[in-house]
């Protein structure tokens, strides 16, 4: 089993945004999505993200959020497989985002609601308890030690969402960055509102039958790389939360 017993750093993370915002021209039809299918799908802050739940076109189940979507192929392919759960994701890179809106159009997805930024800022207009589940895969390692504090998994986002995950709701999160599982799971298991799921190592080493792969985790393999796949649940809320 990794290693998770150095001390947890409680400084404060980095609350700017880092990494590109745009990559190359987009294709046309790329370009023509962002322009005319972006506008109907993308949150406007903070003011859908309290109703967030009335967003979608029929009645829906369970809420997810996805963390930095990358390309959007594991987005899409929960949505499609999942039509009564709604999904939020949230990705700052356009390209990305254009890529999942070229999926959605395919598809004709309609539980799918996307924050083309920071998930931060949408996580703070959330009401409390309200996700079942948040994905956070592949996250950028940053794995300078001075820029550690730039790392998505820390103390100040796990209190951020701790406060809109319901009892029992998942974080599942992957990584092909030893250092940054061993990482994740100094942090997240020491913090009192989440617990690690695990029982064996299969629980970790192997991708669940139920998480679609994302060209990221191809690539990683490609590398020789083996990636980790972390599922940590939510502890039951305790009086003092519900007020």
């Amino acid at each position: 089993m990794l290693a998770a017993s150095a001390t947890v750093m409680n400084r404060d993370q980095d609350e700017r945004l880092y990494g590109r915002r745009r990559g190359r021209p987009l294709r046309p039809g790329r370009q023509r999505l962002v322009e005319t299918l972006l506008p109907r799908l993308a949150l406007s802050l903070p003011e859908d993200a309290r109703s967030v739940e009335r967003l979608f076109p029929r009645p829906i189940r369970r809420l997810a959020l996805e963390v930095g979507f990358g390309a959007g192929e594991h987005l899409a392919a929960r949505a499609q497989a999942s039509p009564d759960t709604g999904f939020i994701g949230c990705e700052p890179f356009l390209n990305g985002v254009a890529s999942l809106l070229a999926q959605i159009d395919k598809a004709c997805l309609d539980n799918i609601r996307v924050v083309p930024d920071d998930a931060r800022p949408l996580i703070d207009a959330l009401p409390d308890a309200v996700l079942d589940q948040v994905f956070v895969l592949f996250p950028d390692p940053w794995p300078k030690t001075r820029h550690h504090r730039r790392r998505f998994v820390g103390p100040a986002n796990l209190d951020r969402l701790a406060r809109v995950m319901k009892p029992g709701a998942e974080l599942c999160v992957a990584s092909d960055h030893p250092d940054y599982v061993d990482w994740i799971l100094i942090h997240v298991r020491a913090h009192p509102e989440f617990s690690w799921s695990a029982r064996g190592g299969g629980d970790w080493r192997a991708r669940p039958a139920d998480w679609p792969a994302t060209r990221y985790e191809m690539k990683a393999r490609r590398q020789g790389l083996k990636p980790s796949f972390l599922r940590f649940l939510r502890a039951p809320r305790n009086p003092a939360e519900c007020g």
